[in-house]
């Protein structure tokens, strides 16, 4: 009977485990997207960044690559431009920011930012 209760006790704390893992590889890979709007400092196509000054005075600096989506089929480079009132989906991973969409912000948006 004590080892039927330590087989069954053994094979819950497996179950146990392998579920805790599972899950853990499951939201590791998801990354989470964040959103920033602001005006745009400045814009480096060598690089492939842009710097953007949210309502607060803080700058971001945010990379953009090719698989980055920009309101209307629009390059980054040609269609973000300093000046620009914009939101910016994007991820981060060390402390850098990678931008998954691009989107010039509406008159109202806009107007919040000033």
């Amino acid at each position: 009977m004590v080892s039927k209760l330590k087989t069954s006790t053994g094979l819950a704390v497996m179950i146990a485990l392998v579920f805790m893992l599972s899950s853990w590889q499951v939201a590791a890979a998801d990354d989470l997207t964040h959103v920033l709007k602001g005006v745009v400092k400045s814009v480096d196509k060598g690089s492939k960044t842009m710097v953007v000054k949210t309502a607060d005075g803080t700058d971001h600096t945010v990379k953009w690559t090719d698989k980055t989506t920009m309101e209307g089929g629009k390059d980054i480079g040609e269609g973000v431009a300093e000046g620009s009132k914009v939101s910016v989906k994007y991820t981060e991973t060390g402390g850098e920011k990678t931008a998954v969409a691009v989107k010039k912000a509406g008159k109202a948006t806009g107007k919040a930012m000033e």
